[in-house]
């Protein structure tokens, strides 16, 4: 039981009068940790509205630096930020709106050495990744250690999501079985990407996240939500285990992790 001051009992009022969340769904927020993969453009706003709807302790995974074409769309980066590892700018920013969180920046890149030691102890993982072959590892690696995450991808002006719940919902390879063939997708600085897209979907991916948590409403298992900006569509597919599946059915093919050829696809 977390006492709350008051001072936080203000911070986090428009959580508590919630009925679907209340003073116990913002206790258990406090108490909870979260990793994100990625501190860019989904990562980005992500990280911002899970350190301030009061997520305990949140990790954020990055070995990148802040560049100057990351500006138009990785919203937790400012210009003076450039140059400096962006779990550290990511930090700066997450601590400074809520100084209630725990930041703890992870600066490597996710591979199957590290990745289960990376996300081991973690409530709920958040997929900011650029690429395809990290999506998959990371799917893996948590069917594989049992924890929940949302996958997220943009490009242009599309963007689609959905949350596994392992062994219990679709996971991303029962729908995508396996990486594109290289040079199949173009990538972001080919294709380009709107810069609010990333906010769009990094936004629904931390809502996702809140909504696991506190066990408000219903989480986008066995769906894949997707949304094309330019019209403003949005769909939502429902989804199915499958009983083939390579990491998740009964029989596995894949019992250890391993790393996919590097394939580029979308912004992070």
């Amino acid at each position: 039981m977390i006492d709350f001051t008051e001072s936080q009992l203000e911070r986090y009022s428009r959580h508590i009068l919630l009925d679907s969340v209340g003073v116990e769904g913002q206790q258990k927020l406090l108490r909870s940790r979260v990793l994100i993969i990625g501190a860019g453009g989904l990562g980005a706003p992500a990280a911002m509205y899970c350190a301030a709807a009061g997520i305990g302790t949140i990790g954020i995974v990055d070995a990148d630096a802040v560049e100057v074409s990351n500006l138009q769309r990785q919203i937790i980066h400012f210009t003076d930020d450039l140059g400096s590892a962006k779990v550290s700018s990511a930090r700066e920013k997450m601590e400074a709106i809520n100084p209630d969180v725990t930041v703890e920046p992870i600066k490597a890149f996710v591979n199957a050495s590290n990745i289960s030691d990376i996300i081991d102890g973690y409530d709920f993982v958040i997929d900011g990744t650029d690429n395809f072959a990290t999506k998959f590892l990371i799917n893996d690696a948590c069917v594989m250690l049992d924890t929940p995450f949302s996958h997220g991808g943009i490009l242009r002006f599309n963007g689609q999501t959905m949350t596994v719940l392992p062994k219990e919902s679709a996971c991303y390879r029962c729908v995508f079985h396996k990486p594109p063939p290289k040079n199949m997708i173009p990538t972001c600085s080919e294709a380009g990407v709107l810069g609010a897209v990333a906010g769009m979907l990094g936004t629904v991916q931390a809502a996702e996240a809140l909504k696991y948590i506190t066990g408000a409403g219903e989480v986008l298992a066995d769906a894949l939500l997707t949304f094309d900006a330019l019209p403003m569509n949005f769909r939502k597919v429902k989804l199915k285990r499958n009983p083939n599946c390579a990491v998740c059915s009964e029989r596995p093919s894949i019992t250890e992790l391993r790393d996919e050829e590097q394939t580029v696809c979308d912004l992070k």
